[in-house]
């Protein structure tokens, strides 16, 4: 009798991979503006033309890498984010699978010039469907330039169903959003059909955000900052009166990774409760800091779900923080640009604190500062004290998945911030300063450049 069962060929097994990771263009992007993060540009350069159907190009300045890297990140399986199974509880990259490169070069035309800063000469690699078509060296900048050209060219079904460029685009932006509010310290720029969509230098998390959803949300947005020992977050909240009727700007980051969860938005719209009017969806960008090993992300192929050790107790958390910023908001009628919640955010391999934890700048209010002279709206919660004394009974209470109870972190769970009942700052926020120059408070007007295939940084 013939056997039947045998093993596939890594073309077939790397295109059955790239329908998990590779959807859509909006897939390719996101993957490789993630992996120009983890290595550490300070610049980087996204270029897209047709919707992402003919050509997706990534330009960073980051570390680049080796012929024989460059060569072996085709592979599937093949990274240097992890190298044993206890790496997996202690992530803080945004990949870490190896699957990302060759499920791309398994369903499009890839060519990547490669180059490490000390080196005098980089590698080119050209893939087609997952073969090897070139090798070579060549000249160029430090860092990587990836094209993707094609894509789902052997593949007529996936490229048929794709929509509209006017869609696939809108998809792009999202993604193209989501890595540039997670990493507001680098440089980003948006290049569609050769014109300038988003040029966005490196600074802090408000301007990125103005930069990114126009000069208008510099009015309407409030600071809410909070640190237990378990949990950080910071970001901004929309007020009540600037909530929209749409959704699609809110967003949660969790070790600077977008993330979805349904759960933990429930907990801000619950801290809205009572302010805002029916189908109204404030915007929010919020991050939360978490030791990696109460958190696993290997959870889903696009890693945008995560899931929480303790997911009550993060969502307590984050309702005391947005509640507690909704109380304060009316004495911040702005953006402050000067006194900015942003914070540190350590390069992969050399974080700040030797722990692999990013460092987090302190923003605090004068726990001495008299109240304030004007009178301050009321807000669902006013006894702040009696609030967070729930958070830790629950806190408190709430047991892991083990089954062992949380009581002796909760014994050191405590809420660091120094702005307390009746500790106001004596004044309100100052307005704003203008925009720095050369900050972008809405996307630039269509401005024609080279063709994507020449372009370099300062081009």
């Amino acid at each position: 009798m013939t056997n039947l069962i045998h093993l596939l060929p890594d073309s077939i097994a790397n295109q059955i991979a790239a329908g998990e990771v590779v959807q859509r263009p909006a897939s390719v992007v996101k993957e490789l503006l993630e992996n120009s993060v983890d290595a550490g540009a300070n610049a980087i350069q996204l270029v897209v033309r047709d919707g992402g159907r003919t050509l997706v190009q990534v330009i960073d300045d980051g570390a680049g890498m080796s012929e024989t890297d460059a060569r072996m990140s085709f592979e599937r399986h093949a990274t240097s984010k992890i190298r044993k199974s206890e790496d997996l509880f202690t992530i803080r990259t945004m990949g870490f699978r190896g699957e990302a490169l060759a499920s791309i070069a398994a369903v499009a035309q890839v060519e990547m010039r490669t180059r490490r800063h000390e080196a005098e000469l980089g590698t080119l690699v050209r893939m087609e469907g997952s073969e090897l078509k070139a090798q070579e060296v060549t000249t160029g900048l430090p860092g990587t330039n990836i094209l993707v050209k094609n894509l789902f060219f052997n593949v007529p079904a996936r490229r048929n169903f794709l929509k509209s460029n006017t869609v696939e685009m809108r998809h792009i932006l999202d993604e193209f959003q989501h890595v540039a509010l997670a990493h507001p310290e680098r440089a980003f720029s948006l290049y569609q059909n050769d014109a300038e969509v988003y040029n966005l230098p490196g600074g802090k998390l408000s301007h990125r955000i103005v930069g990114l959803f126009g000069k208008n949300y510099r009015e309407q947005l409030a600071a809410c900052q909070e640190e237990t020992s378990f949990l950080k977050v910071m970001g901004y909240i929309d007020k009540p009166e600037f909530a929209k009727r749409t959704r699609g700007e809110q967003f949660f980051f969790v070790n600077q990774r977008y993330i979805r969860h349904s759960y933990l938005h429930h907990a801000v719209m619950s801290a809205f409760e009572g302010l805002l009017s029916e189908d109204s969806h404030p915007f929010y960008v919020l991050f939360l800091e978490i030791d990696p090993v109460h958190i696993d992300i290997n959870v889903h192929p696009t890693k945008t779900e995560i899931k929480f050790d303790d997911e009550r107790s993060v969502y307590s958390i984050v309702l005391a923080t947005v509640k507690k910023a909704m109380g304060l908001y009316n004495l911040t009628p702005s953006l402050d640009f000067e006194a900015d919640v942003n914070f540190v955010t350590a390069k992969h391999g050399s974080l700040s604190d030797g722990e692999g934890r990013n460092s987090w700048l302190e923003n605090r209010q004068d726990p001495g500062s008299a109240p304030p002279k004007t009178p301050r709206q009321k807000s669902n919660e006013t006894n702040w004290a009696k609030l967070y004394a729930e958070f830790q009974t629950a806190f408190r209470s709430e047991k892991n998945f083990d089954g062992r109870t949380t009581s002796a972190r909760a014994d050191k769970t405590e809420v660091t911030s120094s702005v307390l009942p009746g500790a106001f700052p004596e004044e309100s926020s100052p307005d704003p300063d203008p925009l720095p120059d050369g900050l972008s408070a809405t996307p630039p007007a269509h401005a024609a450049v080279g063709p994507a295939e020449a372009r370099t940084f300062g081009s």
